[in-house]
């Protein structure tokens, strides 16, 4: 088997909380990422999901070191990045790219499309202004966009080609790896499965590696290879796609997939709908033991609140949860919880049978 193309191991990403008149002291540590083991393989797209909040977005610009990790390892190629200096991750930064979420706020509107686009070529001199100007012209091409695009602003532009011009930007140098975060997220449903199809087909014509975040399962599903889930800075649960969503093992996915609709009304009368209770928990004052059994249906009066689960490898997933077994025979059920009404409401009247 040959190495991942990127590997992580125990990567912490903390921002600290600073008190006082001069913001001297600090107080605390708010834990983004928390403890992240995961590896990537060359050539696919591991699709990452979870809630605002989780840390999707801090873990995918700490791989790219966009931010300072605070403790582990990261590991591109083989090579650990985890603390190299500014010139030799400025080389580096050829074979990784980002595709940033906000088509609107990533691209500079002062700047042309052409210069917005060949502005990698330019910082890593890769070519005369000429060779630029024709390189910038085939990646708008490639991307689906007209030629005369290169004099033009991106103002003028829709969401969906302005993600375009982020993703004509981000194939410039050639990367290896590309962070897609949550991409397409800004934009209508239909320009949604154009950009899909766009990211698939270039990663079949350049062998490209993908980080693809998203909070919408179905997004996610259709593009990954594997996914994994997170939750309040830690992955709960990696698995491959299909098997994800035929046999979830972590409750929390459970929770996730049981709230995505199926067009289908016989399938969605008889599914059971689990909805979580309570808020996300602090990431600068997680919960102890598992970090989930705040909000559990499946909590377990041992170990739940006092151990921390290991993320293990159960039937070809990783699964980071004490009763995974007992969940998936069906020997442990979501709690029934007594139905909450709201008080400025009458409750609601049993119907009289039918005469």
């Amino acid at each position: 088997m040959t190495q991942p193309l990127v590997e992580l191991d125990d990567v912490r990403v903390w921002f600290p909380i600073k008190s006082g008149v001069f913001l001297d002291r600090h107080i605390g540590d708010v834990k983004a990422v928390d403890g992240v083991t995961l590896s990537i393989e060359r050539g696919e797209t591991l699709g990452l999901v979870g809630e605002s909040g989780c840390g999707k977005s801090t873990l995918g610009r700490a791989i790219l070191r966009l931010y300072e990790p605070t403790g582990g390892q990261i590991r591109f190629d083989g090579k650990d990045i985890t603390h190299i200096g500014q010139e030799d991750m400025r080389s580096l930064r050829r074979r990784m790219q980002m595709v940033f979420q906000d088509p609107f706020a990533s691209l500079n509107p002062r700047h042309s499309v052409g210069r917005i686009v060949g502005e990698p070529l330019r910082a890593h001199s890769l070519g005369s202004r000429g060779d630029v100007a024709k390189r910038v012209r085939e990646l708008l091409e490639i991307v689906g966009l007209p030629p005369d695009a290169m004099g033009r602003y991106p103002h003028e532009f829709s969401g969906g080609q302005r993600q375009r011009i982020g993703v004509a930007r981000a194939l410039a140098v050639n990367p290896d790896f590309i962070v897609a975060d949550e991409p397409v997220s800004a934009l209508d449903v239909s320009i949604q499965a154009q950009i899909l199809n766009l990211l698939e087909s270039l990663q079949d014509d350049f062998e490209l590696t993908y980080l693809f975040i998203a909070h919408d399962l179905a997004v996610v599903r259709h593009i990954s290879d594997r996914i994994a889930v997170m939750y309040l800075g830690s992955i709960v649960e990696v698995s491959p796609a299909d098997q994800l969503y035929a046999s979830p093992l972590h409750p929390y996915t459970i929770s996730l997939l049981s709230a995505v609709p199926i067009p289908d009304p016989v399938v969605e009368r008889q599914r059971e709908t689990i909805l979580l209770q309570g808020d996300l928990p602090s990431p600068a004052n997680p919960p102890a033991g598992c970090r989930f059994h705040t909000r559990c249906p499946y909590i377990q009066p041992t170990r739940c609140r006092d151990e921390v689960p290991a993320l293990r490898p159960l039937d070809g997933q990783l699964v980071a949860c004490h009763w995974a077994e007992e969940i998936r025979t069906g020997a442990l059920r979501p709690h029934e919880r007594e139905p909450v009404f709201d008080p400025g409401l009458p409750e609601p009247v049993a119907e009289p049978p039918p005469t």
